[in-house]
């Protein structure tokens, strides 16, 4: 078990991108001490000099013989042929720490690990990185979704509260559906407001983030707090005409975000219809706007 083991750990990195060096970082604050890093491109050659500075890259072999608990923080898709690849060429020690940080995986993927005699973690931090030491600070306070074996739970949720972190303990079949939602939460917001600004500056607006500044962090707040009652705009309220009128100038100067915006607003009036936001009388008429057929206020198709 972990809390038996006397002292610190020594700390390697396997996949020195934009997650690995910082979480080393962070766990070096705490006491531990990085002590190895890999990595293939010059960029993240440079991420580990910065946030690690004086720890030696070298390969994922000699990082595995160097640490305690190495972080395996390659992409989603390399994860399991890595882990194959360390338990087939027995890089993996009996009572190592592997820990990797995938939304998608639980424990499972590091099945050839455990055979092998390793404690698997997963702790997956749902923060975006920059690849720069301002993520070691972001870290304060970031909720880390955590799956492990039972008997290292407690040892998987220390690990992240030396972070900086707070854990949140994710069942292993629920992995999935949990980065699915974090995607939709963070990856589509960004997709959401670069749109928005795009259409901001066609328009004629000159500081489009000073615009979106206030009403985004608004709408945020408010939709954290409150859910689905901080719903407004036209969607919400029913306006048809209004919509049709987005719809109209959107197919006339940004043709590429009309999926979108219907898709979005679809969902939007379903949830307002569910909660009685939006009137059953006003749906026909604002479904009929989100046509994916451009119409005319006379009926006729464009």
């Amino acid at each position: 078990m972990v809390e038996e083991r006397p002292g610190r750990l020594t700390v390697g990195v396997v996949g020195a991108g934009r997650v690995g060096p910082a979480l080393a970082a962070a766990l070096g604050m705490a006491g531990h001490r990085p002590v190895a890093a890999s990595g293939v491109s010059e960029a993240s050659r440079r991420r580990a000099e910065a946030l690690l500075p004086g720890v030696p890259m070298l390969e994922p072999g000699q990082v595995m013989a160097a640490a305690d608990l190495v972080l395996l923080t390659v992409p989603d898709d390399a994860l399991p042929a890595l882990v194959s690849g360390l338990a087939e060429t027995g890089a993996v020690r009996p009572g190592q720490l592997l820990v990797h940080t995938s939304g998608r995986y639980g424990t499972a993927v590091l099945d050839p690990a455990l055979r092998a005699g390793a404690l698997p973690l997963a702790l997956h931090p749902a923060m975006t990185f920059t690849g720069t030491p301002v993520d070691v600070q972001r870290l304060a306070g970031c909720t880390f979704g955590v799956t492990a074996p039972g008997e290292l739970r407690l040892a998987a949720e220390a690990l992240v509260i030396e972070m900086g972190g707070e854990p949140e303990w994710v069942e292993e079949d629920a992995r999935p559906l949990y980065h699915a939602a974090l995607a939709i939460g963070s990856n589509h917001l960004v997709t959401l407001v670069a749109q928005a600004m795009d259409l901001l500056r066609t328009a004629g607006v000159q500081e489009p983030g000073r615009m979106l500044g206030p009403l985004l962090g608004a709408s945020l707040d408010n939709a954290l707090r409150s859910g689905d009652a901080a719903l407004t705009g036209p969607v919400a309220r029913g306006d048809a005409g209004t919509v049709a009128a987005h719809l109209r100038e959107l197919r006339a100067h940004a043709p590429e975000t009309v999926p979108s915006y219907i898709a979005m607003a679809r969902a939007t009036a379903d949830r307002a219809l569910a909660n009685g936001m939006l009137k059953a009388e006003y749906a026909e008429a604002l479904l009929g706007a989100l046509s994916d057929e451009p119409t005319h206020r006379d009926g006729g198709t464009a």
